[in-house]
């Protein structure tokens, strides 16, 4: 079915159920017939989805088991979600997961809003709305131990959406390219305003070597006046 993706996630100790496989492959189908009017991804051949998408975001779960960290009965939001990437990967894996998108785009969220029902997900809150505004809602704002955005904004940037939602001991998971380190250098400023330390920077398993998470703890509240207004996080990076 997807025999790329069964074969890593083996490789990596996870064993994928039949349920789990089949909601992956449909997935992939959602996400191919999506993709032909939408701009989803750039993403969309069925080896691609497989090793990007599904494989790398199942990556992640290795490295949080060697920090000691686990999603089982956590909450986790994934900002900017985009085609769903790495939320939805992650709550397959971990069906206890508490999962919430968040996605500006209409499109996108439509796309989202659709898929979820269609592979058996029907526990996961899709919100139509920028971060910006989000981080400062109080149903949402220090409410999750879990943040994620994938190929979203610089890490400056991205610390800046994503640490006001986290709880005191929550963690930003950050999916970073060969530019991984370079980012984390650049995000000292942001780090020590926004109150997020970063834990460490790893390589995703079976990912390409440039592949890694950077992992930020957050142990203080971030200040009330972040995120600022809408465009300024990425205009004017900390």
């Amino acid at each position: 079915m997807l025999p790329i993706l069964e074969e890593g996630a083996r490789e990596m100790g996870v064993e994928l159920s039949q349920q789990q496989l089949e909601q992956f492959h449909r997935y992939y189908e959602i996400l191919t017939d999506w993709a032909e009017r939408v701009s989803l991804t750039a993403v969309k051949d069925a080896e691609g989805v497989q090793r990007r998408h599904f494989l790398e975001s199942a990556g992640l779960l290795p490295v949080l088991e060697d920090e000691g960290l686990s999603l089982e009965d956590r909450s986790l939001i994934d900002v900017g979600s985009g085609a769903g990437i790495p939320g939805i990967p992650l709550k397959i894996l971990v069906p206890s997961l508490q999962l919430t998108l968040v996605e500006a785009k209409q499109r996108k969220s439509e796309f989202l809003s659709a898929l979820l029902p269609e592979i058996g997900l029907e526990d996961v809150t899709v919100i139509t709305r920028r971060a910006e505004m989000l981080g400062h809602d109080p149903q949402h704002r220090e409410q999750y131990n879990f943040a994620v955005a994938k190929a979203l904004a610089p890490l400056r940037t991205l610390a800046e959406l994503t640490l006001p939602f986290l709880v005191m001991g929550g963690q930003l998971l950050a999916p970073k390219g060969k530019e991984a380190e370079k980012e984390v250098a650049e995000a000292d400023v942001a780090m020590e305003t926004l109150k997020g330390i970063v834990r460490v920077v790893a390589p995703i398993p079976l990912a390409d070597k440039h592949q890694k998470v950077v992992i930020v703890d957050k142990d203080l509240p971030t200040p009330p006046r972040f995120p600022r207004r809408p465009g300024m996080p990425a205009k004017r990076p900390l």
